[in-house]
C-alpha cells in the first residue's frame, strides 16, 4: 500500500510542478509520476529533508526538485524541436 501512495504523491507533485510552470511533460500521468519521484530525489539531494513528509517523501524539496526537472525537460524538448 505504501508504494501505491508513493506513486500517487509523486504524480501529484509532478502534476503541480507542470501546472505551476505551464509546461506539459511527455507521457501524461506516467510522466508526472516519474517527474515527482525523480524530483523528490533531486530535491532531497540538493536541499535535504525539511517540511512535511509523506511516506518518506519530503514534500517541499520534492516539489522544488520536480519544478527544476520539469524546467530542464522542457528546455531539452524545446532544443530538440529546433
Amino acid at each position: 500500500m505504501g508504494f501505491i501512495l508513493y506513486l500517487i504523491i509523486g504524480g501529484i507533485i509532478g502534476w503541480l510542478a507542470g501546472l505551476i510552470l505551464g509546461k506539459d511533460l511527455p507521457g501524461g500521468i506516467i510522466g508526472n509520476i516519474i517527474a515527482g519521484i525523480i524530483g523528490a530525489w533531486i530535491g532531497g539531494s540538493l536541499f535535504g529533508s525539511f517540511g512535511p513528509e509523506v511516506w518518506g517523501m519530503s514534500i517541499i524539496p520534492a516539489f522544488i526538485g520536480a519544478i527544476l526537472l520539469v524546467l530542464i525537460v522542457s528546455l531539452i524538448m524545446r532544443a530538440l524541436r529546433k
